[in-house]
């Protein structure tokens, strides 16, 4: 289903490129976006209230980046939001909940060529939830961990920390985009404010439950989002030398977590196999040879841990990339970029069988995480092919190859043991991508 979405989604950009080429608008945009949003949790609330505690907040905070390209009055691109719940406690343990929604966005614009612009969007999409309840000590030993690794439960549906690619469920969103435009940059790309309206809803009932609760309105609710980003409007003529590349990534780093897999063995539990896999988004901007972006993707081990307990192994990385443009000859380009960013660490031990939910909150203990965050870098080279998809290049279809080393800014420490070895690797990513 995944590979028939990005199929068709590609598809279709071309086909509005090649039937619009000869009107005289083009925009390609890229934002990020900081939002709140409401969710009921009448069910859980409920139960809550009936074992003495007090009802969740019912609204979440939501991250996300988006990217758009608007051939004329038709409007395309693709977003992707993190959903971060506000904490509460039932006796002494923590209740949370997180949401990830990834969709790809049609819409209408209802003005023209300007500084300001004002969109009607529809968006469809898939989606990750986790509902936990822990009590999980900050100074607990590695060892200590796998030998009682029962503090509480968690709960998940399509599950990304065994993979990006374990993403689904059908999601579809409704709003309204404004923004304006500021030339703050002596350069073709425009600095762009932007604000969101609308409702993220779940269309099937029940399609989100887990251990006998429902959990569908943690994926609906009415949203206000700000955001900022840059913009490469186009009137009537194109900048060769200016473009914004949307890419879907997909490799994996080179790497095993030995001192993990040290501490599982002694403690009883098997061992995690093979290399980590990511798969993720870059989006990369050209200027004249200077390289610009942003790279979003989920490195992942899972698999079984004994007859109890399934095991995963997730890092989920956000990098900023500068860099430069090597070679451009014959649609055949090499570029070398540097990148900061941010990388997360969990580690989970999720019981294969746990009691309903309503018996669960009350004997809570099954499941158990180790988690740590940091900063990361890399050097990145790439290797790519553009290959035009409309007769004037008003869109390329981007083949690439991407390789580098990344290197933890930290130690990492899960439980009491670094996995900082574990984290600087060399890696080797292909790609695949649009570039207006």
């Amino acid at each position: 289903m995944r590979r028939y979405i990005v199929f068709i989604s590609l598809c279709l950009m071309a086909n509005i490129a090649k039937g619009q080429q000869s009107h005289g608008y083009q925009r390609t945009s890229f934002n990020a976006f900081y939002g709140t949003s409401g969710a009921n949790l009448q069910g859980v609330d409920e139960l809550l209230e009936n074992n003495g505690g007090m009802p969740m907040p019912n609204s979440y905070r939501s991250y996300g980046i988006s990217y758009q390209t608007r051939f004329n009055d038709f409007i395309v691109g693709a977003e992707i939001y993190q959903n971060n719940g506000l904490n509460s406690t039932f006796g002494q343990y923590e209740l949370d909940f997180r949401t990830t929604r990834a969709f790809l966005n049609f819409g209408y614009s209802f003005t023209e060529e300007g500084k300001f612009h004002l969109i009607h969007y529809m968006s469809i999409g898939m989606g990750y939830l986790s509902f936990e309840m822990m009590n999980q000590p900050e100074d607990m030993s590695l060892d200590a961990f796998l030998q009682d690794p029962a503090h509480g439960f968690i709960l998940r549906k399509n599950d990304i920390n065994k993979g990006s690619q374990y993403m689904g469920g059908f999601l579809t969103e409704i709003g309204f985009e404004l923004g304006y435009d500021f030339d703050l940059f002596p350069n073709e790309e425009v600095f762009s404010l932007i604000a969101k309206v609308g409702y993220s809803f779940n269309p099937f009932e029940d399609s989100w439950n887990i251990n006998g609760m429902t959990f569908d309105d943690l994926q609906s609710g009415a949203f206000v989002r700000l955001g900022a980003g840059i913009s490469l409007p186009e009137s009537n003529y194109f900048y060769r030398d200016a473009s914004l590349g949307f890419h879907i990534l997909y490799g994996g780093n080179f790497s095993k977590p030995n001192a993990l897999n040290k501490a599982l063995s002694e403690n009883g539990y098997e061992e995690l196999t093979g290399f980590p896999k990511n798969l993720g988004l870059k989006i990369l901007g050209e200027n004249r040879g200077f390289l610009y972006g942003l790279d979003v993707y989920n490195s992942s081990q899972s698999g079984r841990a004994n007859q109890d307990y399934n095991q995963s192994l997730n890092s989920l990385r956000l990098y900023g990339n500068l860099g430069t443009k090597l070679i451009d000859i014959n649609d055949w380009e090499v570029g070398a970029t540097g990148g900061l960013g941010y990388a997360t660490l969990r580690y989970n031990l999720i019981h294969t069988r746990k009691l309903p939910f309503e018996d669960l909150i009350n004997l809570p203990d099954y499941d158990g995480e180790l988690r740590r965050a940091g900063m990361m870098a890399k050097p990145e080279v790439y290797l790519a092919k553009a290959i035009s998809l409309s007769r004037h290049h008003k869109i390329d279809l981007i083949a690439s190859v991407y390789g580098g080393v990344e290197m933890p800014l930290g130690s990492y420490i899960l439980g009491d043991v670094s996995m900082s070895k574990y984290l600087r690797a060399p890696y080797l990513q292909v790609g695949l991508g649009i570039r207006p």
